[in-house]
């Protein structure tokens, strides 16, 4: 019986210092619900909330910010190190350091490489037009 207390306590005890950091980390989000608003879509309203994502380039270089999700577009802007911008979606692109993910940006549309973006949560993948 005392064992079986013992054990009940080890495991919840260990269940709660294993969400610790992940409290910590939720926490440490700069904008956890300013990314919200509503969207009409064929009638019905549905809520979206933006992940984000902090820029993380060697010697704090800018980040080109791309018309398209490839180095083969213009550059429409940049974004500074350590800013943490909103990502509307994810897509497959051009290959940056063998990483072909790219990042939309929600305030301007451009697309970052997501080897130099370290996000706070999962980002969903971009809609196909058309679908």
């Amino acid at each position: 019986m005392i064992r079986r207390m013992m054990r009940s306590g080890v495991v919840a005890a260990v269940a709660a210092l294993a969400m610790v950091p992940a409290v910590a980390f939720a926490d440490s989000c700069p904008h956890p619900a300013t990314g919200r608003h509503s969207a009409l879509q064929d009638t019905a309203t549905m809520r979206t909330t933006h992940a984000y994502g902090r820029v993380v380039t060697p010697n704090d270089a800018r980040l080109n910010v791309r018309s398209g999700p490839d180095t083969a577009y213009r550059v429409v802007g940049t974004v500074r190190a350590g800013r943490v911008r909103a990502l509307a979606c994810k897509t497959r692109g051009g290959s940056v350091q063998g990483n072909h993910r790219w990042y939309r940006l929600t305030h301007h549309r451009g697309f970052v490489s997501a080897h130099y973006v370290h996000v706070f949560r999962a980002v969903p993948w971009c809609r196909v037009l058309g679908n």
